[in-house]
């Protein structure tokens, strides 16, 4: 098979090799490889997502405790003796607290954030995702990871 090319260098066997386009084996094994990098990827975006979820949890609360000091200082007291989020002190909209304490500002998820205060001491707790544990703050400076959910009390335990 003698092929005459006009003005080219490319030895004949090598144009013919060139021209023939990829085999099947060599599609499937390209596709394979990307879906076994996309399924590394998107697992990996999971648990980027749990830690990010809980950051933004940590970075609420904190917010919430920098608000009620600003309503003690405003008002001398952490408001009436309440455990919903939407009275008191926690529906102040001149400290912020209004806005922090509603669960829709709260990452997507079963969002089970509690408000309690008694005039003297607060407490607010929000779920983790990463596991089944809470953040806490209250008005002693706490703020921490704890496995109790508040039921009433106005003391991270």
């Amino acid at each position: 098979m003698n092929i005459k090319l006009k003005n080219t260098n490319i030895h004949p066997s090598i144009l013919i090799h060139i021209s023939r386009g990829f085999t099947l084996v060599e599609l499937l094994i390209v596709i394979a490889i990307i879906g076994i990098l996309s399924s590394v990827v998107l697992s990996n975006l999971t648990g980027a997502r749990t830690k990010a979820y809980d950051a933004k949890v940590q970075a609420q609360m904190s917010n919430i405790r920098q608000s009620a000091e600003l309503y003690y200082i405003a008002n001398g007291n952490y408001g009436i003796t309440t455990y919903s989020c939407s009275a008191g002190m926690f529906a102040d909209t001149s400290s912020g607290m209004s806005k922090l304490t509603v669960s829709v500002n709260y990452p997507v998820g079963e969002n089970t954030i509690v408000c309690n205060s008694n005039g003297k001491a607060y407490s607010v707790t929000d779920n983790l995702a990463s596991s089944t544990t809470y953040w806490c703050v209250d008005n002693t400076g706490t703020s921490k990871q704890t496995s109790t959910f508040l039921a009433s009390t106005t003391v991270c335990s």
